[in-house]
C-alpha cells in the first residue's frame, strides 16, 4: 500500500505558510542579522577592492529581507561604490515581495537590481549555453543548497565564478543542530521528493574539505518554538510539522508509528530543550566563508 503521505513542496501555498509561521517563530533572522552586524562587514572588507563597481550575486535570494541587509553593509564598508546585485530565484511571488521591498527601501540609488526567475541550476546552465563566465566580487547561498540536485556541482561551479579577492557565503542549518538530528534519523521515513534534500554544515565542510578549498565557519545559536506541536488539533503547531518533516498534513497522513516516534524525538535533548514550559527546537544555523 502506498503512503498517503506527500511532500510539502507538492502544495506552495501551504510551504509558504509553513515558511512564514516558521520565520515567526524562530530566531533564525535575527541570528542571521546578528551575524551582519557583527560579522559581515568584516568578511566583505576586500572584496572589490579599490573598484568603482562591485558585483554581487544572490543565489536563491527569496523575498530580499537578508539581501538588502548585506547590501547595507557593503555599501557602508565601500562607500560610493556602485553595486551590480543580480538575483537568482525561482519563485515568481518572492520576487514580487523583493520588488516591492526595495521600492520601500531608501539609499539604493548606487545599486542595480536584476531578477533572473530561475533555479541555480537554469542560471548555471543558462550561462554556459551563452558561455558566459561573468565573475562576482561576492556571492550568497542562504538557505538554499537544500534545494538543488547536486550539492558539489553547484558549489563547484559557483565557486568558480570568484574574483581574486571574492567571498562565496553559504549559510545553512548546523552539523550540531535538531534538524540533523530528525532528518539523519528519520528522513527516509518523510515523502522528500526531487525537490529537497537534506544537507547540514557537516556535509558541506566535507564537500569543501574533499575539494581542498579555504574556508571559515561560524555558528549562530538559533531556536524555534515548537510547543504547539503538542497540542493536539493545533492549526500552528500541524503546520510547524509539515516544515520540520517537509510533509504536507504530516499529523494527519503519517503512518501512527511514525508520528508518535516523531514526536518523541522532537523532545529529546539532541533535538530540543524545554525551557518555562515552552519546547524550543535548537535551529542552529553554520555561516561558511570559502576563499576563491
Amino acid at each position: 500500500m502506498t503512503s498517503p503521505m506527500r511532500s510539502l513542496f507538492t502544495d506552495p501555498a501551504r510551504y509558504l505558510q509553513s515558511f512564514r509561521l516558521f520565520l515567526a517563530n524562530s530566531t533564525e533572522h535575527q541570528c542571521m542579522r546578528e551575524f551582519m552586524e557583527r560579522q559581515l562587514p568584516a568578511v566583505i572588507a576586500s572584496i572589490g577592492n579599490g573598484k568603482s563597481t562591485i558585483n554581487i550575486l544572490s543565489v536563491g535570494g527569496g523575498a530580499g529581507e537578508i539581501d538588502l541587509l548585506i547590501l547595507s553593509k557593503v555599501q557602508a564598508r565601500h562607500p560610493g561604490v556602485t553595486i551590480n546585485n543580480d538575483v537568482v530565484e525561482p519563485s515568481a511571488d518572492q520576487i514580487v515581495k523583493y520588488k516591492e521591498r526595495v521600492a520601500e527601501t531608501t539609499n539604493l540609488e548606487n545599486v542595480k537590481f536584476t531578477w533572473h526567475e530561475e533555479t541555480a541550476y537554469e542560471y548555471e546552465s543558462r550561462m554556459n549555453a551563452e558561455k558566459n563566465s561573468k565573475k562576482w566580487d561576492f556571492i550568497h547561498m542562504i538557505q538554499m543548497l537544500y534545494y538543488v540536485k547536486d550539492v558539489p556541482a553547484t558549489i563547484r561551479y559557483f565557486h568558480s565564478l570568484l574574483e581574486a579577492q571574492a567571498k562565496l557565503v553559504i549559510i545553512l542549518v548546523s552539523g550540531f543542530s535538531g534538524w540533523e538530528t530528525l532528518w539523519k534519523k528519520y528522513g527516509s521515513s518523510f515523502p522528500l521528493d526531487d525537490l529537497c534534500c537534506y544537507v547540514s554544515s557537516a556535509d558541506i565542510k566535507r564537500i569543501l574539505d574533499s575539494a581542498g578549498l579555504k574556508y571559515q565557519l561560524h555558528e549562530l545559536p538559533s531556536y524555534m518554538d515548537i510547543t504547539s506541536c503538542f497540542i493536539e488539533g493545533n492549526k500552528d503547531g500541524e503546520l510547524l510539522l509539515d516544515f520540520l518533516t517537509e510533509t504536507c498534513e504530516f499529523s494527519k497522513t503519517a503512518p501512527p508509528e511514525l508520528k508518535r516516534q516523531v514526536m518523541e524525538e522532537l523532545r529529546k535533548p539532541e533535538c530540543s530543550e524545554t525551557r518555562d514550559g515552552k519546547v524550543l527546537f535548537n535551529n542552529n544555523l553554520s555561516v561558511i566563508v570559502i576563499e576563491p
